[in-house]
Formats: C-alpha cells, structure tokens, sequence
C-alpha cells in the first residue's frame, strides 16, 4: 500500500483545513478512506444503538495538486485508516502561511500520516516541520463495516433555515431540556420545540422550500400522497444536534433536512467538492 499526496495551493489547503476541523468538531475517531478519485472520512456508531453515523465524502482533484496511491490490490485499490482527526488539524495549524503540505502513509514504529510542511523562511534554506500522526490500517475483511449508511424511505424533505441562526435557537434550548424536538412538512416549515414539566418552547421556521427528486421514485410517491401539512417529527438528543450545527465551518450552498418519522433525522450539507451527511437516531 502507498499513499501520498500535496498541497500546493493555499486556497485548497484552507479549505481542506475548513473540512478537517468539522470532522473533529462532530467526532473524536474516524476513518479516513483513500481510493483514487475519493477520500472519505466516515464514523460508524451504530444509528440502531444510538450512535451517530457521518459519512464525508471529498473530490480529491479538488483539493489536492498531486495524489498518488495504490491499494491494497489492483482489484481493490483503496486504503481505510483509523484516525484521530484532531491530530490532523492540530498539524495542520502549523501550516497557514506554507509553501507546501505533503501526506504520506509511512511506517515509522506504527503506521503513520506523516504530513511534511514548508514554511517560508527568511534565509535560503527552507524551514519543514513534520508531524508523524499515527494510524490503524484497517484490514480487508472489515471493509464492509464502513459502507456508505443506507437511508431510509424518509417523510419529509426541506432545506435547512441558516445554521448560524439554528444553532443559536438551538443553544438556548439546551438549557431548558436534554432533548428536542425536530419536526418538518411538505410547505416549507420546520418546528423546533422542547416539552417538558415545567416549559414548552417551540420556535417556527417558514417558507424553507422542500428539494425534490432527493429520494428514490418509490418513496417519492408514498410522500406525494401524504397531506402536505402532516407534520413528521423525530426527538433527539439536543447535545448531538448541537454538536452537528456548531461544528460546521464548511459553508454549504444547500443545507437539507430529512427526516423518517420518529425514527431518524438525516442532515446533508453540500459544497462544491464536499458532501456531509450525518445521521441522528431519534429517542423513543
């Protein structure tokens, strides 16, 4: 196995800084996959435990001015690596004024992304900085365990009101109730609210627009024949919806909203070259 990559441009390191940084904000553990035209950064908790599921899928033309590897055979040439991302983006906080940051699987006591930085140096000789950040190779016979989370048939589908704004809304509800409340419809309104002995707090958002065609056709059609005003809902725990919206510094153009009544709430943010999806169980 081999893998190497380099980024030259600052923009698309900046970037790539922007997308590490939300990976550790939602997660302390991850998986990182390498194959040819994808990197992945994927957490696999259990959504039937209670866990949360993140699948983060990047376009490595994107980012990157050089990238080579090769898998772990011609037939299945990927990479999985265990990781701790925070270790990335504690390395790559060296790396804001660099010429260059290089990455490369390497094998120094343990399996290790070692990422070399150029900085600038004032002097002819150039100044690197490397950072050994260890890792897991994860053996072919587990693979299956990190397939991209099947959705399912969801009731409602809408775009998200600004997160900036949601995640305030958010914030001062988690002071009142360890859960809450997501509930959305088919004309554009999503509801926020918390219940409990003492309080009831609900904040209303409107005219969010529903996307379409985000669903395969047979699920479409059972949505279709639902009453546009039903509202689906899903309680979560707050803590984890919260720690999803303030961990966002992505920037997406969409922000969208599914939601299987009671059961889950599924988030996909979408960029240019990234996509985010996060999967939130709901508590019975």
């Amino acid at each position: 196995m081999r893998f190497r990559c380099k980024i030259v441009d600052v923009s698309c390191l900046n970037h790539f800084t922007r997308v590490v940084n939300t990976i550790t904000k939602l997660t302390k553990s991850c998986t990182l996959r390498l194959t040819p035209a994808n990197l992945y950064f994927i957490l696999t908790d259990k959504v039937a435990n209670g866990g949360v599921s993140m699948w983060c899928e990047l376009c490595q033309a994107n980012f990157f001015d050089e990238y080579q590897m090769e898998g772990v055979s011609v037939e299945q040439n990927e990479i999985y690596l265990e990781m701790v991302p925070e270790n990335i983006s504690r390395a790559l906080k060296t790396a804001q004024n660099a010429k260059f940051v290089k990455i490369k699987l390497t094998n120094k006591h343990c399996p290790c992304l070692t990422m070399a930085v150029e900085l600038p140096s004032l002097s002819s000789t150039s100044r690197i900085v490397t950072h050994d950040i260890p890792v897991t190779v994860i053996p072919r016979r587990l693979w299956n365990d990190f397939k991209e989370p099947t959705v399912p048939d969801f009731d409602v589908s809408i775009y998200l009101p600004a997160i900036k704004t949601m995640k305030s809304v958010v914030e001062r509800m988690k002071n009142l109730s360890n859960f809450i409340v997501i509930e959305a419809n088919r004309n554009g309104e999503i509801i926020l609210k918390i219940e409990t002995d003492l309080v009831s707090v609900s904040t209303h958002f409107k005219d969010l627009g529903n996307p379409h065609l985000i669903s395969i056709d047979a699920s479409q059609n059972s949505i279709q024949e639902r009453d546009p005003d039903f509202m689906s809902e899903a309680r979560v725990d707050i803590r984890k919806l919260l720690q999803f919206l303030a961990g966002q510094q992505v920037n997406p153009n969409k922000s969208i909203c599914n939601i299987v009544h009671k059961r889950m709430v599924h988030f996909i943010l979408l960029h240019d070259d990234v996509s985010l999806q996060y999967f939130i169980p709901a508590l019975a």
